[in-house]
């Protein structure tokens, strides 16, 4: 090994412990704070618990971060770029025919562009547990991410409607 590389290896060294000591402290590692929904029924709980246990380590890219308060009616994942909520009460939304859905995997998802360009609210239709799921406008780009959740879901919450 040449003299001449080792000082440049030295210099590498400290610009890459920045690098991480950035990306520690970066929103999308720190815990977000989600209200759950208050007190669904015991077989509404019981579904959102299975979809907990259930949801992905990673969502879009973005790894899972853990919520403030823990509990499994909410699950977060680049700190607060998207936030899902379970056992919501039906959304008023969803008895209006001119929302806009789509269907990903078998589960049928209503969309609501946030105000003041803040991003989506997604909640899933037909299951026996309201699901709610918020992406901020820079993760809000396509459906896409809803894929790994959809599947989750059509595993863990059955087909239905709702009577909570």
């Amino acid at each position: 090994m040449s003299l001449h590389r080792r000082p440049l290896r030295l210099l590498a060294l400290p610009a890459a412990l920045s690098v991480l000591a950035l990306a520690a402290c970066s929103p999308g590692g720190s815990e977000a704070r989600v209200a759950p929904p208050s007190a669904p029924p015991a077989d509404v709980a019981g579904f959102c618990a299975a979809l907990h246990a259930e949801l992905p380590d990673a969502v879009a890219g973005l790894a899972r971060t853990p919520t403030e308060p823990a509990s499994d009616l909410t699950a977060s994942w680049g700190g607060s770029a998207i936030v899902l909520r379970c056992g919501l009460p039906k959304p008023p939304e969803m008895a209006d025919p001119a929302q806009e859905g789509v269907h990903v995997n078998g589960v049928a998802w209503l969309l609501e562009k946030l105000p003041d360009g803040g991003g989506f609210r997604f909640t899933t239709g037909m299951r026996l547990a309201y699901t709610e799921v918020r992406v901020d406008k820079e993760h809000a780009t396509d459906a896409g991410m809803l894929v790994g959740l959809s599947d989750v879901i059509a595993r863990t919450v059955p087909e239905g409607i709702s009577s909570y």
